[in-house]
């Protein structure tokens, strides 16, 4: 594991990233933007790095606030404030126009910040991503006795199929993920969006790939359903798509 470097995020947030400086004018730099409780040494990540040092690309990534070597505590954390996390790395450390690759929850602060910085986010390409996912979990998903632990306690712990802890969702979280939703009006980004989603995605039904796509506003949208495809993709045929997706719009 290479060690980070670290950024003091005006809001507050120690943002724990690697850079990969690149040739200037060598085209679009890449920042990549993990899930819910993921971090920036995930394989995703790695992939892109060295896809990036390979085509001389500037690269960046990092973790938000409560995840991986960032400061603060994960339960502490929002939409919103991950959000302003991903604005300080865009407005800080990077130069000139982004292609920005969120993964599952990462594809929800990358739309937001897709919408905050039009002038400098080239593309978007999204993996399983999970925009307004706080608003199907509390519909859907949670059960009474959980929605009641929420209102009651002002938290609920949901076991994880990726790690020993826990998710811990908050009161907070779900409050501030209604008020930072994307799929309730159109999107108004007109520059390529990129959609991967598997089938057998367990914790994203696929179909929010559709919603997505129904909601911007832009028309060079291109969705690929991975057939067999789980939640991660991280298969190494999965990365080589990943790859070559970026590759493409980056000429």
């Amino acid at each position: 594991m290479k060690k980070p470097d670290y950024f003091d995020a005006p809001h507050g947030t120690k943002i724990a990233y690697n850079r990969i400086n690149a040739r200037s004018g060598n085209g679009p730099g890449v920042i990549f933007c993990g899930g819910l409780m993921s971090d920036m040494e995930g394989s995703k990540a790695l992939a892109l790095e060295e896809m990036c040092i390979a085509d001389n690309r500037p690269f960046i990534r990092f973790d938000y606030q409560g995840h991986g070597q960032s400061s603060g505590l994960f339960k502490d954390g929002t939409i919103g404030l991950w959000f302003k996390d991903t604005l300080s790395i865009i407005d800080s450390l990077t130069e000139g126009p982004q292609i920005i690759v969120g993964s599952s929850m990462g594809g929800w602060v990358s739309l937001l910040a897709a919408k905050a910085r039009r002038a400098r986010i080239k593309a978007f390409v999204g993996i399983a991503a999970a925009p307004d996912f706080t608003e199907r979990l509390w519909n859907h998903e949670l059960d009474d006795t959980a929605r009641l632990s929420v209102k009651r306690d002002g938290y609920v712990e949901i076991p994880s199929d990726y790690g020993d802890e826990p998710y811990t969702f908050t009161k907070a979280l779900f409050e501030d993920g209604w008020n930072n939703r994307v799929l309730g009006a159109p999107l108004n980004l007109d520059i390529p969006i990129r959609l991967i989603h598997g089938l057998e995605d367990a914790d994203v039904p696929w179909e929010t790939a559709l919603d997505i796509a129904d909601k911007v506003t832009g028309e060079n949208i291109d969705i690929t359903l991975v057939p067999g495809g789980d939640h991660r993709l991280s298969s190494n045929r999965d990365l080589a798509r990943l790859k070559a997706t970026i590759r493409a719009l980056c000429t």
